[in-house]
Parts: C-alpha cells; sequence; structure tokens
C-alpha cells in the first residue's frame, strides 16, 4: 500500500505475505531484531488496510463541475466510486496519484459525438480520452442505432475505454417508415414511429434527436416531431436538434425548435448551435436572446457548441434537399437531367456564395473520400482547378455535383462567425460538445474537433484569451452536460459519484490539431479514470477498457 507518509513496501513483505516465512525466519537468524520490524510494519500495514483505498489522487486543486472556485484536497477512490474528498494525508491506497500543481476534476461528458463511425475500429478512443472525455454520446443529429439494445450489446461485446450513452434519431425511424419522400406520415406509420420511439426509449436512450438539415428530417413537418417527441418525454427523455437552418433562417430555426420544446413538454437542447454565412455574422445575439426570454417563461432549453470557426458534414450539404428527396438515385437522375441540373447547380452556388460555402470554394475541404485519397485536404477551388477550370462558384458547383455522382465526400466549411462562437460560449445555458466521429489516426482529413474540442476549450478559450473561467469551462464540460442528459452520479466531482476523472495541468493543456495537420493528440491531461479505472497515465493511454453503458431515464431492462 502507498500513502504520502509511507511508501510502498511490497517487495519487503511480499514473501512474508505470501506464506513465505520461511525466507523471512533465515533472515531473521541473520539479522537479529531486524525481523521484529518487519513483523510491525506488516501489521501496521494489515491496520491501514482496513481502511485502505483503491486510488488516491493527492494534493490537486479540486474543480468539482459545479462552477465554484477551485480548492486544495485529496480524492479518495473505492472500486467504482469516489469515496472522500479531503485531507487523506494518513491513509493509504493501492495507487497514488500525485496532483500536486494539478487540476482534479470530473471527467468529461461530450452530449453530441458521431463516435459510432469508430469506436469499433479503435475502442480505446484515445482522442477523446487524451483529452478527459469519459463518457460519449451517439445517435445526433437524427441518425442513429436501431434497436438500441441490440446496438448496445455489441458495444459491451466490443469492450471500450469511455462510457456510451445514445439517442434515437427521428431520421433513422423515419427512414424505416416512410423512406426518403417527401410527405406526410398516415396515421398507421405515425403510430409506428411513436411505437419505435418507445421502445428505443424503454431500452435506454437518452431522449430523441433530429436533423431537420438533413434528409429525411427536412421532410418532416414539426407536428409529427411534436408527436414523436411527447413520447420521449413520457419516458423522462429530452429532445435534441440539429435545426433546419443555421444560416439565413437561423432565428426561425430556433423558434420551431423552442415550440417543439412547449408542445411536446420535453427539455430541449439546440445543438452545436452556429452561425454560417458571412451576412449572417452576429445573428447569435438574437438566437439567444429568444433562448433567454424562453428561459424565463420557465421552458426547459438550452446549447451545445464545438469552439471551431469551421464545421464538417457531407459534400451532398451544398445539394438543395429537394433534389434529395427520393434517396440518391433520385439525386443522381436530377443531376444527370438537362431539365434539373442547371436547377441544382444554381442552388448549389447559391450555398457556396451565402451559406456553408463562406463566399469562395476555398473555404470547402474534402476531408475524407475513401475512393479517391487524392482529393482528401484539397479544397474545391484546388480540385476545380485540377479539373481544368477556373475556381469560381458555378464551375465549383459542377465539381461538386461529379463528386456526388462519383460516391460522395465528407468535407470541412470554414463558415462560422467567430465572435458568435465566442458568445455563444459565454451563455451560461452552453454546454460543449466535439460533433465529430472517432479518429481512425492517419486516416483522412478530419476536422480538428475530433482531437481537440475539450482541450481547445481550456488551452485557448480560457487560458490564452479569458473568453470564459477554467471553473466555468469545466462546469460546461461535465455537471452541466450530467444533468441535461439525465446522467446520474456522474458530471461532479463528489463523495458518492463514479470516478470519472480528469486530471491536467492548467498551464500546458491545449489542441494540437490543426486543419492543416488534424492528427495530433491533445497534450496536457495527465491521468483520466473511468470508473475508478486509470485509462490515461502520464498522458499515455493505458489500454484499459472500464466504459459502460449509461442507460436512458426510460430503460426497463437489467443493468448491466
Amino acid at each position: 500500500m502507498c500513502s504520502r507518509t509511507m511508501p510502498c513496501i511490497y517487495h519487503r513483505l511480499s514473501a512474508f505475505e505470501s506464506g513465505n516465512t520461511e525466507s523471512i525466519m533465515k533472515e531473521a537468524i541473520v539479522k537479529g531484531t531486524q525481523i521484529l520490524l518487519l513483523l510491525s510494519l506488516v501489521v501496521f500495514g494489515n491496520v491501514l488496510a482496513q481502511d485502505n483505498y483503491d486510488v488516491i489522487i493527492a494534493g490537486g486543486k479540486i474543480i468539482d463541475g459545479s462552477g465554484n472556485p477551485w480548492y486544495e484536497a485529496d480524492v479518495g477512490i473505492i472500486g467504482e466510486r469516489v469515496t472522500a474528498i479531503g485531507n487523506l494525508g494518513a491513509d493509504s491506497a493501492t495507487t497514488l496519484i500525485d496532483a500536486t500543481g494539478l487540476i482534479v476534476a470530473p471527467g468529461f461528458i461530450d452530449p453530441h459525438t458521431h463516435a459510432i463511425r469508430g469506436i469499433f475500429d479503435v475502442p480505446t478512443a484515445e482522442s477523446a480520452l487524451l483529452q478527459g472525455v469519459t463518457t460519449l454520446t451517439e445517435g445526433n443529429d437524427g441518425s442513429s442505432p436501431f434497436p438500441i439494445d441490440e446496438h448496445y450489446q455489441a458495444i459491451i461485446e466490443k469492450q471500450i475505454s469511455p462510457n456510451w450513452a445514445v439517442f434515437v434519431g427521428q431520421g433513422t425511424i423515419r427512414s424505416i417508415v416512410i423512406g426518403s419522400d417527401d410527405r406526410d406520415a398516415t396515421p398507421a406509420e405515425m403510430q409506428r414511429m411513436q411505437d419505435m420511439v418507445a421502445q428505443a426509449m424503454e431500452q435506454g436512450a437518452l431522449g430523441i434527436s433530429t436533423g431537420l438539415f438533413y434528409v429525411p428530417g427536412s421532410f418532416t413537418p414539426t407536428s409529427e416531431v411534436i408527436a414523436l417527441s411527447k413520447v420521449a418525454a413520457a419516458y423522462d427523455g429530452i429532445y435534441i436538434s440539429h435545426m433546419r437552418e443555421e444560416a439565413a433562417q437561423l432565428i426561425d430555426s430556433v423558434e420551431e425548435t423552442i415550440r417543439i420544446g412547449v408542445e411536446a413538454n420535453i427539455p430541449v437542447q439546440i445543438t452545436h448551435h452556429k452561425v454560417i454565412g458571412k451576412e449572417n455574422y452576429g445573428a447569435s445575439v438574437d438566437s439567444l436572446r429568444l433562448v433567454d426570454e424562453a428561459r424565463a417563461r420557465g421552458i426547459d432549453v438550452t446549447i451545445d457548441q464545438y469552439p471551431y470557426t469551421a464545421s464538417q458534414t457531407g459534400i451532398v450539404a451544398l445539394i438543395p434537399q429537394w433534389a434529395q428527396e427520393g434517396g440518391n438515385e433520385r439525386l443522381l437522375e436530377r443531376i444527370a437531367s438537362p431539365e434539373t441540373r442547371g436547377t441544382v447547380k444554381a442552388a448549389i452556388v447559391d450555398k457556396i456564395l451565402y451559406d456553408r460555402g463562406g463566399g469562395n470554394p476555398e473555404n470547402v475541404v474534402i476531408s475524407r473520400n475513401p475512393r479517391d485519397r487524392s482529393m482528401e485536404g484539397k479544397n474545391l477551388a484546388e480540385l476545380t482547378i485540377e479539373a481544368g477550370m477556373s475556381p469560381t462558384p458555378e464551375n465549383a458547383a459542377d465539381v461538386v455535383m461529379d463528386i456526388v455522382t462519383a460516391g460522395g465526400a465528407t468535407a470541412v466549411y470554414h463558415a462560422i462567425g467567430p465572435e458568435d462562437v465566442d458568445r455563444i460560449m459565454r451563455h451560461p445555458a452552453t454546454a460543449i460538445g466535439s460533433d465529430g466521429p472517432l479518429s481512425v489516426f492517419g486516416v483522412g482529413a478530419p476536422h480538428p474537433r475530433q482531437y481537440g474540442t475539450f482541450a481547445r476549450v481550456l488551452g485557448h478559450f480560457v487560458r490564452e484569451r479569458g473568453v470564459i473561467t477554467l471553473e466555468d469551462a469545466v462546469r460546461k464540460m461535465s455537471s452541466l452536460t450530467a444533468q441535461r442528459l439525465g446522467i446520474r452520479d456522474r458530471g461532479l466531482l463528489a463523495e458518492n459519484y463514479y470516478a470519472d476523472i480528469a486530471v491536467f495541468d492548467a498551464d500546458e493543456v491545449i489542441d494540437m490539431a490543426t486543419f492543416e495537420e488534424p492528427h495530433q493528440y491533445a497534450v496536457g491531461m495527465k491521468y483520466v479514470l473511468v470508473n475508478g479505472q486509470i485509462v490515461v497515465e502520464d498522458g499515455q493511454h493505458t489500454g484499459r477498457r472500464p466504459g459502460k453503458i449509461l442507460y436512458g431515464p426510460g430503460y426497463t431492462g437489467p443493468s448491466n
């Protein structure tokens, strides 16, 4: 056992404790009274073992996740839970972590990921754990696994390092029942979709997510979203939404989201809140005003965001939704048709100029294209030149349609207002989330948020720029999200809570990933514990996989 007052003596006592008394007796004959000292140490050690901790994190600055100022204390852990916080200098532990000069905080909870893309390839989830993230959520933007219980079983069998929870995706359910048609649901279809939401909630979903920007969510009337959200509300779930628009129609979309919360009587989260398109920069003043006014009326609406001025999604984000109606085959027919190609092209040009293109094809960078890896890391202007054309928005639109025809790609879009990022981050109802998959190291040219979101907030926005305080940053990464998602006994560093803990150097922590060189792990995270087990030690992943499924409030099955 180890403590600050008594170092480890296992190497001297192992023979005695294992029953090999003969070697100790021989030593006693030779060395006389030294055996008495050893025996006294064993007795003393056995007494201490009655109050032993598995882990003590000693001497750190505690930021408990509540937003309160830091204080110095030790943290004692037995099994999966924190059992003591205070002065534990006279106590012992199997493992002692010296946190002198370091911050000890609750592990971070990411409310918006697409980590299903990667978790089965990298179940150790280094890109998340090395930022201090101990819980990942999947099923955002209206797209989720289904059935939920089969997915959870696959995660359990895989054994992963972080904790895991999912939302049920409205778009997934609509795709199963209706497909990608632009029409209202029939009464029978509506009943089936409601039954599917109920099934997902009983199997442990946190709530329901929508991606009303994406097909088929974009074809869903508000009344249908409300009807499905009422089902999730009956199980105490939440509604988390990628709204219909984040550019020119941002304010209309915020109003719709708040309306859904009111009429479905469900807590609402505006996810990855941002302002897209230069002409719209500054609109967060009004969007946040709507949130404040709603909360003042007693409407439970909150926000999450990622700390970057670029988004990432499929290249089809530049294609108008009407052109995607009926599925990919119909889309390709419209692109190929002389009657409709020009209309599709005009819509793409508009999006390049006034929406996700940020006014210039240079702002759209291909991040992943498994069918043509040579495109990865190149922007639309470069690809247009390679195609033998000048890099105008019109020519770039032709390149976009060629990429879609060839099978599609994922792109990074540099078109988010930086002042809006700061303003949204300062809002007290804003949590932090990555909106990223898990990276397979070295594959593609992904958005750096996959490697850097939480470290970037701590390093760039807190330490370097002072946009928010360190205590508030930790709150936005832990307790705020735990409360919003209904995750119990996590998100605070408190006695009897699960020992999901991040220990980091506040003067060192920073994101290293850039848009040019994204495959770089964050630095400054010294130790990370998940359910009491050390998953990151001295800044390196230990290979342990103690992650658990975190079931939603409506879960009716047996606990794992």
